[in-house]
């Protein structure tokens, strides 16, 4: 394993922004990790570079443990939200920072500096002032610069975040496939859901200091481990109910729920995707609240009467107007179950998921 994080704290005036963080990275996987601010993944970074001491626990990079090796002896790449380029160099003289301090020859760092802006989509760009690039160029001469030292391991804080929406899903897509064909092992943390599940090879979702789930991207958006993770992904239609052979009781009613689900006090997801609108004479009765374009479907706010709001996804030829009153039926194959023992991700303990490989 090349990166692994045992028992991983840290605190800050006593409370513990890492608590007892166990975290495992495996050559050439891309890792992302996922949560609201403050839930301490831009903390485990720096952890992991060097950059803040723990309180408890271990980081070891190829087996060995990191604690008393300085940041700029780990051989791991970092490249921040900001860029923090040097503005007085140009944007070789960027790119070829690391090699210098590692003390490649001159020829050595031009070949590679040349072969480095070729890769990210810059050739010709080796002379330019930083000053005179976009956003999106600046973005790439940073990971350019990231990635000139060859690092064994390539760490990523919200990489995308001060971009525009249109250029950060083309470069999120441009990330991928690069980091696929060099085997860049990456660990990256960001907020933004779409960004991490279109870059990783598994998603490690946190909060309050502490790994929520881990797991594929398809397994975490199929399967949420509680309703914190499935409400953080932007699922609304989360509510209590007690799970029996074939259905649910909720506050929506009786609830299919998918074969095999555990019975019991629970938890219930409904997909919006599994929320089927009828008339309003058939099924569980509502009225429009609002409705939103959501460019690939129309999302429609439902109020029932006497129970919580739900959220409906249809095309847009379909989508019934606010006040209309409709009738709402639900489809098993997108009702969850959540936080069960079986849930993925988790220990029977529910305080750190086991750590899986994607």
């Amino acid at each position: 394993m090349l990166l692994s994080l045992q028992g991983a704290t840290v605190r800050f005036g006593g409370r513990a922004v890492l608590d007892a963080v166990d975290l495992e990275v495996a050559e050439h996987e891309i890792v992302c990790v996922l949560g609201p601010s403050g839930s301490g993944k831009s903390t485990l970074l720096r952890t992991v570079a060097g950059l803040q001491p723990l309180d408890a626990g271990r980081v070891l990079l190829d087996g060995r443990d990191q604690e008393r090796v300085p940041a700029h002896r780990r051989g791991v790449g970092l490249m921040f939200q900001d860029h923090q380029l040097f503005p007085q160099r140009d944007v070789g003289g960027n790119v070829a920072f690391g090699l210098r301090m590692q003390g490649t020859p001159r020829k050595g760092q031009a070949a590679r500096v040349g072969e480095l802006l070729d890769l990210v989509g810059l050739p010709g760009a080796r002379d330019r002032a930083v000053a005179s690039l976009s956003g999106g160029e600046q973005q790439r001469v940073a990971l350019a610069r990231a990635l000139a030292p060859r690092p064994r391991l390539l760490m990523l804080d919200e990489p995308l975040g001060q971009l525009d929406r249109s250029l950060r899903e083309r470069l999120v897509v441009e990330l991928r496939q690069l980091f696929g064909e060099l085997g860049t092992t990456v660990l990256a943390v960001t907020h933004d859901q779409g960004e991490a599940f279109a870059l990783a090879d598994r998603v490690v979702v946190m909060r309050d200091g502490r790994i929520a789930q881990s797991g594929t991207p398809l397994d975490v958006w199929q399967r949420p481990a509680d309703a914190f993770v499935a409400r953080f992904l932007g699922f609304d239609n989360v509510v209590e109910a007690t799970v029996g052979e074939t259905a649910a009781d909720t506050p929506w009613g009786r609830v299919p729920v998918p074969e095999g689900a555990v019975r019991g006090p629970g938890t219930l997801l409904v997909r919006p995707a599994g929320v089927r609108l009828t008339a309003a004479a058939d099924g569980l009765r509502c009225t429009v609240a609002a409705r939103t374009f959501r460019g690939t479907h129309v999302a429609v706010r439902l109020q029932p009467e006497g129970a919580p709001p739900l959220e409906a996804a249809c095309a847009l030829r379909e989508a019934p107007e606010p006040g209309d009153a409709v009738g709402v039926e639900f489809d098993a194959a997108e009702v969850v179950v959540l936080g069960g023992a079986g849930a993925p991700g988790t220990r029977p303990d529910a305080k750190n998921p086991v750590p899986r490989a994607g």
